[in-house]
């Protein structure tokens, strides 16, 4: 499979070597960045320089693939789509954005070719894992899914490490999120519905964040009580972003709210990420609750430190496209995450990634 692969980021680096060292996808790594190409050299794909924010640009540098795959920021998200449909590609994407989600859909109506956006941790691989467990229970009553993507050695007032998208942060943190309360689908306030909890022994919150939960509200729309995402920090996180995005007023200037982010708080390699999902419902007439969780640490990879957020989002897309290649997926059309069998994708040898995490066994 020929694949033009826009954006050469960290998670794009991590795709890009992915798909091509699996022998079965030829790469081109496309970015505005020459110097972010460089750091692809000695990988087995080829890279371009293109101004991935212009259309006709984006439009030459697709074509003549089989498939795009999008890692830009998700404001390109819809540009990106829509070149992919005019080029005749099939389209996968990380998108977290709920506006870029819906225009995608639309642009996947009677298309071709096949659509799947929202690819990576979450939205993308909790949903797959929320929706399977959904599957076992006759009424299902409510479904909780919390995900952080954290610092494994936290040290500033934060408590938190720039392990991802600083603009996919921001966006998580101001937008409105999706719920389903008492059957009915609603928008929730992002930062609110705070909740502690401990997990193997550690404490965390949790708060509503936006597009973590993907399509499952539309998906399971009349069939759950209760459906929610939080996103999960250490304790004390939202207060502190309450106050900057709030109280300082930085959520109408994201712009400087990004510059100080990046230059106070420090990224980091050394990440865990966390994935906690618990649906609860009736089977056979007996209340039960099964919950999935897991924690995925920072690696190696022939001596290239890879971090949890990198393995988990990558290895997320890169199953979903493979078990696409298969033929285990449509072929056309909108694919949402929930439609991809949770057996399969952790069987795929880049699903596999999520095996060799520690499933958390003590849940308090």
């Amino acid at each position: 499979m020929r694949v033009a692969l826009l954006g050469a980021g960290h998670i794009g680096q991590t795709i890009a070597r992915l798909l091509s060292e699996s022998g079965d996808y030829e790469v081109t790594v496309v970015d505005q960045s020459a110097h972010a190409l460089a750091r692809l050299d000695g990988a087995r794909v080829r890279t371009q320089v293109a101004d991935t924010s212009d259309a006709r640009a984006l439009l030459a540098a697709v074509r003549g693939h089989d498939t795009l795959v999008n890692a830009l920021p998700y404001h390109l998200a819809t540009l990106a789509a829509t070149q992919a449909r005019e080029a005749g590609c099939h389209y996968f994407d990380l998108t977290e954005d709920v506006a870029a989600t819906r225009a995608i859909q639309h642009l996947a109506d009677g298309a071709a070719t096949a659509f799947m956006p929202q690819c990576g941790l979450a939205p993308g691989f909790v949903g797959i894992v929320a929706h399977h467990l959904t599957q076992s229970f006759d009424t299902v009553h409510d479904v909780k899914m919390r995900v952080g993507a954290l610092p494994a050695f936290p040290t500033n007032a934060l408590k938190y490490n720039l392990t991802w998208s600083v603009d996919g942060l921001i966006n998580e943190y101001c937008h409105p999120c999706e719920a389903i309360r008492d059957g009915e689908t609603l928008e929730m306030l992002p930062l609110e519905g705070l909740e502690h909890f401990s997990l193997d022994g550690v404490e965390y919150e949790a708060f509503n964040t936006s597009g973590g939960l993907g399509t499952l509200c539309a998906t399971l729309a009349g069939r759950v009580r209760t459906l929610d995402y939080k996103s999960v920090r250490y304790p004390g996180h939202r207060d502190l972003v309450k106050m900057l995005l709030e109280e300082l007023q930085l959520k109408d200037d994201p712009e400087t709210l990004k510059r100080i982010l990046r230059k106070a708080v420090p990224s980091t390699m050394q990440d865990v990420v966390l994935v906690f999902v618990t649906v609860s419902g009736l089977r056979q007439g007996t209340l039960v609750q099964e919950v999935f969780a897991r924690k995925v640490f920072a690696d190696r990879i022939d001596a290239r430190p890879l971090s949890a957020i990198q393995i988990t989002t990558a290895a997320g897309l890169c199953a979903v496209l493979d078990l696409f290649r298969e033929g285990a997926l449509p072929q056309r059309g909108f694919i949402r995450q929930e439609q991809v069998a949770l057996p399969a994708f952790l069987a795929n040898r880049f699903g596999q990634a999520y095996q060799q995490s520690r499933q958390v066994e003590s849940i308090a």
